[in-house]
This record gives C-alpha cells, structure tokens and sequence, in this order.
C-alpha cells in the first residue's frame, strides 16, 4: 500500500477514534459543560440494558451534586423512554460543580458509577425567581422566601388544565396576563385526573393501577409548559397525585386509585422530572389525607422526599377540611394549604374566620398558611368579585400573611367556548378561559398583591381583638378582620360593609389613616377620631389658683365610619 493511501487511513482512523472518544467523554461527564444559576440543568444518560419496566425494575437511580462550596445535593433521574434516562437539577451556586451517580442496578455501567463537571454562571436576568433564587421555609416564619431570604408573597392562579390542554399560543397569552397583573404561581396538575381524563394529544400519564407503565411522551408537553412558565419569572405548583375520593370519574384520580407502591413510584416519577424547575409541590389534589388516609398520604410524603433535597411541599386538601395538627410535625411538609372552597354561606365564612387556621396557627410549627382554593369566580353563577375579595381577604388576615390563590369557573378547566367541563356539574354559559382572566376578581387579586408587596406584609399578624365591637359575631359576613404589627406601628382594618368601627389603642399612639380601595387600587384619606376631650386641672401661673380646663388628649380607641359602596382596608400608620 502507498505511504500517502496509508497515511490517509490513518488520518480518518485517528478522527474516528477522536469522535468516539468525544462521544464517550460527553456521556461519561468528563467534558464540563455549562449553565446559569437557578436554571434546570440536564443531564443525560443511556442505559446499557433495556427494562421490561423501569420504574420497577431499577429501585432507584440518584445522583449526588457537589457544589463549589462543598455542600452536596441528591436527586433522583428518571426514565425518558427506550434507553434514555436523565436527571434535572438547579444549581443555587456559581462556579464549579461535580456529580456522581448511583444505580440499584449496579451492573448497568450507562447508569452506574458515572461522573462529571459543570460551570454554573452567575444569573443576571432581573425576574426575582433568578435574581433572589428558588423558594425556601424559612425556619420559624410563617412565609416562603427566596433562597436570599427575600420574602416571598404568593398569588397564584389554579390552571389544573392548563398544561393539559393549551396550544401554544394559548399558553403564551395566559402567562403573559398573569404576569402582568402580579401573579407569582401557577397551579395546574401533571396527570389525567377527573377533570381531565387525557391531554391534548390523546395521551395518559400512566395505564394501570395495581401494576402501572409509565407514559414518558405525555409528560413532555407538560415539560414544556412548566419550562414557559419558569421562563417568565412564574413558579408552579405541580398537583404530584390529584385525590379526590368521591364523586363521577374520581376512577381517574391516581392519588385515589393507585396503591401506595404505585402512588409513591409515580410520585417520585414525577418529582425526578421537575425538580429542576422553579417549583413548589402540591403532593395532592383535592383529597382526604386523614382519618382512614393518613397513614397512607404520610408514607408518600416520607418515601418520596425525606431522603432527597426539595423543594417545599404542601398538600391540597379537599374543602373545609383541616390536617394541621396532622401535617404540620412531617419532616417534608412545608406548607399548610386548606381550601375553602366555593360558598358565600355562613358555615364557610364562619369556617375562614372563626375555623382551625384563625385558632391553630400560633400553636403549631410556624409555616405559611394559604387559602388555595377559595371562591371561584363564576362558580353556579353566584360567586361575584365581591366574594372573591371578601374570602380572599377574610383568609389573608385569618393567620399570619403569606399569599392566596385566586380561582375561575372557566379558567380551571381551560374552557373553549362550546366545551363542557368533564365529570363536573355542567354550567353551560360558562365564561371561557381567556375571557375569565379578565373577571374584576381577577384583577383585583393582582391589586392585594401589589397592597401587600408595598409594605413589610410579612411583619404582620392577625390582631382581631384590637376590635372593641365584632358586627360578624351577629352577621356574619360583616366580620371585621385585622393585622397588626407586633410594635402597633401599623395596623390593617379590612370591613366588608358599611359601618362604624371603634379599634383599641392600647398604647396610646397617634395614627395618620387612609383607605385603600380593593376594587379599584385606589388610596385616599381617612378619617379617624382618636381623641377624646376631658377635663383637667391646671395651676393659674399669675395667681396659683388652679382653675379646669378642656383639653384635648391621645384617645386608647380609635374610631372610623365606612360608608363606601364596597369592601374597604383601613390603614393606620404611627405618626
């Protein structure tokens, strides 16, 4: 053979050996890649053996991640289909981070024992989920924060279709506008459940009960809908196992159907899938977590967070039912969601006013406690925005301040016009999903969000016995709810109806007032009498006689008439 034909063979043999060689330090992690801080980070792995069923047949696939400042995080990854299997992760440090992962499968060398490198960039971009990093509890507060400590105020709007069934198109809108009126998370669900029995492309999560197989392909449109959300600065509130036990296609509920074997590998399925997005987990949706059911929804929670990092964790609970004293000592329970549910009736005002949140709350390990279900708006078209404001305020002031979620009777389910809502009273003249995002309730949720975020909201806490006369002791829903700060600096009056208020002042302060006007996002002066005349004796300087005189002096009550058309917060600030 020629020299030149030689040389030439081995030319392309050596660029062969050099491409496979590359392909082998990618898969193996040896070449550093790169990403930004608070962003998902994936990486990818080919299994060398195929498995009849991954997620029984490798008991578990985890990874651990060193961060630059020696702290170290572990995560599962999870079965994308065929041979490919990933892991996601959010890096909350720049500079240079290593991992190593570990398979049951010990044999599986594509699984087992592999490692790398990456470079986490600062993250520049202005939105606060990437400039004040992922949510945390902090320990002893009853609010989430960002990872800087930053308080965090949720308003979030319940989508539970909305993964399943938007376009594009649709999705972008939808965002954009909670965006735009202040919402901070989306709540939506990540399986079929009874109001959504498979998504848009026909597809189900999971086929079977007692013995299940994953679905990869259904979860990759919900991929992508959560990766959109994130991108616009929103965090979701993934719904892991909808469970509602009762009622017409509750069969299709996995949090209701499946065992706990199968209950906690679709679950942890699921979180190896998302947590390396911004997220807050809801372990389930609309169930029954007590009685008969707590030992089982306790068992989810510990196997599928207790020996992994997450992020915080609460669960939905089905209306007006309470879990507090049940939940509250679990290791991997963050958050203290209760759901009001859709009634302006006296034994759900009653329930958000006077109920377990408003008496427990202090006696319990502090956490958030948020109303994420209160009334939908449109709901058997008699839930108003007055309602939506009246609940929605009523459960803000109830506990400590953290957020709430607002609600539509046709966003939801994502409605289309001429479309019934699945295995749910229908209600034809529903207002259709894009529409309802323009309800006033709507709207104004975005306004109490900007009311709070303008002050120190998370400094405030439930003071209802500043009332010297309680008018919602004999009608209800004229109760008067009010937040104060621990030193009285500022004090927050909401009154849902015309009439007087009479407040204690038991320091004495001096208060300036206004009014901040729910419906319209309007401040104006208030105001208030907190003086009161009395007579006092004073010394003549001319002659020593002491003579009366009336004077005016710093009152222990304060006093307001409302006499608005709507509902009102007083606001009074220590001079």
């Amino acid at each position: 053979m020629p020299d030149s034909k030689l040389r030439g063979n081995n030319k392309k043999t050596m660029k062969q050996l050099l491409l496979i060689a590359l392909i082998l330090a990618f898969r193996t992690g040896l070449i550093a890649q790169e990403t930004t801080q608070w962003m998902k980070y994936e990486i990818a792995f080919t299994s060398e053996k195929t498995y009849k069923n991954p997620i029984y047949d490798v008991k578990d696939f985890r990874i651990t991640f060193n961060a630059p400042s020696g702290k170290t995080y572990q995560v599962r990854g999870f079965w994308d289909g065929d041979k490919s299997w990933k892991v996601r992760f959010c890096p909350n440090e720049p500079g240079t981070w290593n991992w190593k992962s570990q398979c049951t499968d010990d044999k599986n060398t594509g699984l087992h024992n592999q490692n790398g490198t990456f470079e986490c960039k600062v993250n520049n971009r202005q939105e606060p989920i990437f400039k004040h990093g992922s949510l945390t509890h902090p320990s002893g507060k009853y609010y989430l924060a960002y990872s800087d400590g930053t308080p965090f105020f949720w308003l979030a709007c319940t989508a539970w279709n909305g993964a399943l069934k938007s376009t594009n198109e649709e999705w972008e809108y939808y965002l954009n506008h909670r965006v735009k009126n202040s919402y901070k998370v989306v709540q939506l669900t990540t399986t079929e459940w009874r109001g959504c029995d498979k998504n848009a492309e026909g597809l189900t999560a999971i086929e079977g009960t007692g013995y299940i197989q994953i679905h990869p392909e259904f979860f990759k449109r919900i991929d992508q809908k959560i990766d959109e959300a994130n991108e616009k600065g929103l965090i979701v509130s993934p719904v892991i196992l909808w469970a509602l036990p009762n009622g017409q296609g509750r069969h299709l509920s996995p949090g209701y159907t499946l065992p706990l074997e199968e209950a906690v590998l679709l679950a942890k399925y699921i979180v190896a899938r998302y947590q390396g997005n911004q997220v807050v987990w809801t372990l389930g949706g609309d169930g029954k977590y007590y009685d008969d059911q707590e030992v089982k929804w306790k068992e989810i929670g510990r196997r599928v967070f207790n020996d992994i990092d997450h992020a915080p964790v609460t669960l939905h609970p089905h209306g007006t039912s309470w879990v507090g004293e049940t939940y509250a000592p679990e290791k991997w329970y963050d958050l203290m969601g209760y759901q009001s549910s859709h009634s302006n009736g006296e034994g759900t005002v009653n329930w958000i006013n006077k109920g377990p949140m408003a008496k427990m709350w202090s006696n319990l390990k502090p956490m958030p406690y948020i109303n994420m279900e209160p009334n939908y708006e449109q709901i058997g078209f008699k839930i108003t925005d007055k309602d939506v404001r009246n609940a929605s305020y009523w459960s803000l002031f109830a506990t400590p301040v953290a957020g709430i979620t607002y609600g539509a009777n046709g966003i939801w389910p994502w409605l289309r016009d001429g479309e019934s809502i699945l295995n749910h009273r229908d209600a034809p003249g529903t207002t259709n999903w894009r529409k309802s995002l323009d309800f006033p309730g709507s709207i104004q949720m975005g306004y109490a969000a900007q009311f709070f975020q303008n002050r120190e909201w998370w400094k405030f806490y439930p003071a209802n016995e500043l009332l010297a006369n309680q008018p919602g002791n004999a009608v209800f829903n004229q109760w008067i709810s009010v937040l104060h700060k621990d030193d009285h600096s500022e004090i927050l009056v909401y009154i849902p109806e015309k009439g007087a208020v009479s407040l204690f002042n038991p320091e004495g302060l001096s208060y300036e007032a206004e009014w901040f006007n729910p419906v319209t996002n309007e401040y104006s002066t208030a105001k208030i009498n907190q003086t009161t005349l009395i007579h006092k004796k004073i010394r003549n300087m001319q002659n020593g006689e002491m003579i009366d005189r009336i004077v005016s002096v710093n009152s222990h009550k304060i006093e307001v008439e409302h006499n608005f058309s709507n509902d009102m917060i007083l606001i009074l600030k220590q001079k």
